[in-house]
């Protein structure tokens, strides 16, 4: 499921906090009624609206069950609903989506057309997806409706007629003939005032950019990945997108010269300046006079362990273990090894000694249905045959197998992403015992270094998945972590979050402190201050816990709904960003914070807060490194900042952009970002952007690789492969 909002509703999410209708929990009789909804069981709804039950009742977010009906496509619940009574134009809080956006968006037509029978608006969108897909039944429920201005007619006309559709076109062009003799004159703007408004504009909070063209006498823009879409003059400044009620765009500056654009979408707006003329450039990779693939001449210093998710307490940093810049799978330069694993597994690959440790989970019915890339959906993968889950120790010198055991076989309690795996959690090692954790079982296991079984826990299982509608499994991500004897484990689900400590000897429940908290994907960090160590944990309020007893010691927010980069630390700094709506901010929390520390409207800093902004990333973890916190998005969209000040020092497109999810590590001046297409970029560290490598291993990566003692460890969706000097 895409969110089709993302045109322009997702740009703006940033402006303004998106409000839910609250976190009381809904009647055990509602909640029926929304199952029973999503199931498409008609007796289990009737016999909840009989018994009492809101027919519009909303969630959290202000989702009903019409909303349910119709992203599955249950049109005769739909049907049903409608007649008892629910609103076709109930929009939820946070996508401000009708059930009419979310059954155009999951191809559901017959809900759709029924929807817009009987009032829906949205039309607009409609109307538009009939035309890309063909679909003419959509196409003439969507023009039969009232909620149409002439632009979006003439968008529709002229899509139409690009797709070649004889049957869609004859039907726009008589409505099209029928809107023009009931429509008054348009505003008419000066070709030389639209040529003005030509340009690119980004706004400085997100990096967002927008591009104004001008197609023979009519303005467009195009936002980043999307083709260009129509812009209606309502005033000589002030433009609306033909195909998007609501969202306007007006021009501003002085003396004659256009020097920004508001975007506005539902009050919500944000400002973008105007670039000067090749500007863009200043994105692109900086040339220094220094080779390419040149290594810096920083000595090899003893062999350091890589314990946990990127290394010790998540610093990603492998400075002086010897790590190479080049190598090529294809001919084997700088290879050493290679060793497959079955199953399909995210868990990043962890160090100690000679022993290299990865975790997995294999399905019994095969089932490697994986999807990279940028993307929305929602929907899980529908594989919940037997499962074996295991740990594999691998030689760290050749990468033989040394050991490998199975933790568990059987049924997996929850689905997964179409991005995730049933082991996505990364293992922990404190050099005595290794421990991993198994959410979509419930499973903490422990083995010796040897693979001797020494203890399990249950913990019931960690149902994360889409806040909005909790029956979306994606699976759970966050990874222990090992400190002073105890087992730390971040377990945000759809009910009952909590953090828990355990101790590493026995696996018995040390302490656990519930937590208000929706499904999160982050690890949690320690920090250390004035002598005081604390457990830092990103979600949608950012917190820290006294390590020894759970107890909480500061709290922040607001953050973004969805979170997955772990805290990082560095200048006596925490960082945390989310990176989806409603707010992406990024936090610089002084480590001595105690207390609510949320800053209050429009304030950037406070004596706890040393700076912050919105331009926050989402899944991969930033990281701090001589004195630089870098930032990685998705699309690899790489932001460099003082870490003190939080100046930002230079925006750069890592090796021309991508899908990403592994985070970023550093080692002996240089940054390592593996991309999902297979590709491992290096790049110098500092206060410009240099690539120096870019070594393509031929398979998907979601892991973050690993160094240690002269190897890069890089783990791809089907191998583990050392990388070294030959």
């Amino acid at each position: 499921m895409v969110l089709w909002p993302i045109l322009v509703s997702a740009l703006l999410a940033q402006a303004a906090p998106v409000q839910s209708s609250g976190a009381r929990e809904p009647s055990p009789l509602v909640e029926e009624l929304w199952d029973a909804a999503r199931a498409g069981d008609e007796a289990r709804v009737t016999a909840a609206l009989d018994t009492g039950a809101d027919v519009n009742a909303r969630s959290r977010y202000g989702a009903t069950a019409l909303t349910f009906a119709a992203d599955r496509g249950q049109l005769p619940i739909v049907r049903l609903l409608l007649q008892r009574g629910a609103d076709p134009n109930a929009q939820d809080t946070f996508y401000k989506m009708r059930p009419l956006d979310m059954a155009v968006m999951n191809g559901h037509t017959e809900v759709a057309v029924l929807l817009l029978e009987r009032g829906s608006r949205g039309a607009v969108a409609a109307l538009m997806a009939g035309v890309r897909n063909g679909n003419a039944a959509l196409v003439k429920a969507s023009l039969a409706s009232a909620d149409l201005a002439p632009e979006n007619v003439a968008s529709a006309l002229a899509a139409a007629k690009r797709a070649g559709n004889a049957e869609i076109v004859a039907m726009i062009e008589a409505k099209s003939t029928r809107v023009a003799a009931e429509t008054p004159p348009a505003v008419k703007v000066d070709r030389a005032m639209l040529q003005a408004y030509v340009g690119s504009y980004r706004s400085e909070g997100t990096g967002l950019v927008l591009t104004v063209a001008l197609d023979g006498d009519q303005l467009t823009m195009t936002p980043p990945g999307q083709s260009a879409l129509l812009l209606v003059p309502t005033s000589p400044a002030s433009f609306r997108l033909a195909d998007a009620p609501g969202v306007t765009l007006a021009f501003a500056g002085r003396a004659g010269l256009i020097e920004r654009v508001v975007l506005t979408q539902n009050d919500q707006s944000q400002t973008l300046e105007r670039m000067a003329a090749g500007a863009a450039a200043a994105n692109a990779p900086v040339d220094t006079p220094v080779e390419r693939g040149a290594v810096d001449p920083r000595p090899r210093g003893p062999a350091r362990p890589w314990p946990a998710f990127r290394g010790a307490n998540a610093a990603g940093n492998g400075d002086g273990q010897g790590a190479v810049t080049t190598w090529n799978v294809s001919n084997g330069k700088a290879v050493r090894w290679k060793t497959e694993i079955p199953g399909i597994a995210n868990a990043s690959p962890i160090v100690w000694g000679n022993r290299v440790f990865v975790t997995t989970a294999i399905s019994s019915a095969g089932d490697r249905t994986f999807r990279t890339g940028l993307y929305g959906n929602v929907a899980p993968v529908e594989d919940v045959s037997e499962h074996t889950w295991k740990i594999y120790c691998l030689d760290h010198a050749t990468g033989t197998i040394r050991w490998e055991r199975t933790a568990f076989t059987g049924l997996p309690k929850v689905k997964r992403h179409t991005k995730a795996s049933q082991a996505n959690s990364t293992p922990v090692t404190d050099g005595t015992r290794v421990v991993a954790l198994f959410g979509s079982i419930g499973l903490l296991a422990a083995w010796d270094m040897d693979g001797a079984p020494l203890w399990t826990a249950e913990l019931g299982v960690l149902d994360s998945g889409w806040f909005f509608d909790p029956t979306y499994q994606w699976g759970h991500s966050s990874s222990p972590i090992i400190h002073d004897g105890k087992v730390i484990v971040q377990a945000d689900r759809q009910k009952d979050s909590y953090i828990a400590a355990y101790d590493v000897t026995s696996g018995k429940q040390v302490w656990r402190t519930a937590r208000d908290e929706i499904s999160t994907w982050g690890t949690p960090t320690i920090v250390h201050a004035e002598g005081r160590d604390q457990i830092v944990t990103n979600g949608t309020t950012v917190r820290a816990y006294d390590p020894a007893s759970g107890a909480l010691l500061w709290e922040l927010g607001p953050n973004s709904e969805v979170t997955v980069a772990t805290p990082v630390a560095g200048e006596g700094l925490v960082f945390i960003t989310g990176g989806y709506p409603p707010v992406r901010p990024i936090y610089a929390v002084r480590s001595t914070a105690r207390g609510n520390i949320s800053l209050p409207k429009d304030q950037t800093s406070s004596a706890a807060v040393a700076w912050s902004n919105t331009a926050g990333t989402y899944i991969p973890t930033p990281i701090y490194y001589e004195g630089i916190l870098y930032t990685c998005g998705n699309e690899g969209i790489l932001t460099a900042y003082d870490a003190k000040t939080g100046e930002r020092l230079y925006r750069a497109r890592v090796g021309g952009g991508g899908s990403f999810a592994a985070s970023p590590i550093a080692a002996d001046g240089r940054l390592y970002f593996a991309n999902e297409d297979g590709d491992v970029i290096v790049a110098r560290t500092g206060r410009t952007y240099q690539e120096l490598a870019r070594n393509e291993m031929q398979e998907v990566i979601m892991s973050t690789p690993a160094i240690s003692d002269g190897l890069v460890i890089v783990r791809t969706l089907g191998h583990v492969y050392g990388i070294g000097a030959n």
